[in-house]
């Protein structure tokens, strides 16, 4: 859900004609033009990366959920609102330098248009996150059969209009946060996963009980598909998309406020990964 690799990631044009021992065409570490990033593992990795946290991530979190509905409420909002906000800060840790650890397909649609993510990666990165979802909540099913079978998905507990207007600005919210800690060489990267954690945590702590706080495509869509239970199912693919892009673009309009330019151009890392990308 954070794409820590864009802040640490580094591009490098080398000359050439100054490397006596240029290394071979097979190597993996590679630079994508698209984004200014560096690449140093294999495509494939990273969609591994994004199936096995989003399928811990929603595992997690679900799980709560059903234990909580299975226990007479043992593990409460709160409880609940600490997995989710936990298990998003960990994975974030644990492989956000693989695969940039969206787990979100929101996320990786609000990166592209930034042009932040290449657009090309955007639909095995979705197919990564919707498996892994997917994944995870059969594996829930498996495990709580008969009478513990409950629905971990997401259902609007009022209008279809207030479950829009709430995974907007939900979204937006956790969005804004994730550009400017992940996004922004001025933060502190190393506080990225804590901060986007407790982001999460925060909005289910608030929205769960209206919502289901999604914030999440994938999130909503795995339970969905092996419940069969597709009721409003719509609201939680198109607010959060909508809410992650305006997210992301309000924060880049408001990135470079009260700087010079002279200042901008130096520290902003958008500039630099188009001049870089120019460069190369």
């Amino acid at each position: 859900m954070a794409d820590i690799s864009g802040s640490n990631g580094v591009c490098l044009t080398v000359n050439t004609d100054a490397i006596q021992n240029p290394p071979p065409a097979s190597s993996s570490s590679t630079c994508n033009k698209d984004s200014g990033l560096s690449i140093s593992v294999p495509f494939l990795q990273k969609l591994v990366a994004e199936v096995l946290g989003t399928y811990f991530l929603i595992f997690a979190g679900c799980a709560a959920v059903v234990v909580n509905l299975n226990n007479d409420k043992v593990v409460s909002l709160p409880g609940i609102s600490m997995v989710w906000g936990l298990a998003v800060m960990v994975l974030v840790y644990s492989v956000g330098h693989i695969s940039g650890a969206h787990f979100n397909p929101s996320v990786t649609i609000a990166f592209a248009t930034c042009k932040r993510f290449p657009w090309k990666q955007v639909p095995p990165y979705i197919a990564a996150q919707v498996l892994g979802s997917t994944l995870a909540a059969g594996t829930l099913k498996l495990l709580f059969q008969g009478k513990e079978d409950q629905f971990a998905g997401t259902l609007p507990a009022g209008s279809n209009l207030q479950a829009c207007a709430i995974e907007f600005i939900i979204t937006f919210y956790l969005m804004f946060i994730i550009s400017g800690v992940a996004t922004d060489n001025r933060a502190i990267g190393e506080l990225a996963g804590l901060a986007v954690g407790a982001t999460v945590l925060l909005n289910v702590l608030f929205a769960g009980p209206i919502t289901g706080a999604s914030m999440n495509p994938a999130r909503s869509l795995g339970p969905a598909i092996v419940s069969r239970q597709y009721k409003g199912i719509w609201i939680y693919i198109v607010s959060p998309i909508l809410g992650a892009i305006a997210g992301a673009w309000v924060y880049n309009m408001v990135r470079y406020t009260d700087k010079p330019l002279r200042e901008i151009t130096k520290s902003g890392s958008f500039l630099k990964s188009a001049a870089a990308g120019r460069g190369g």
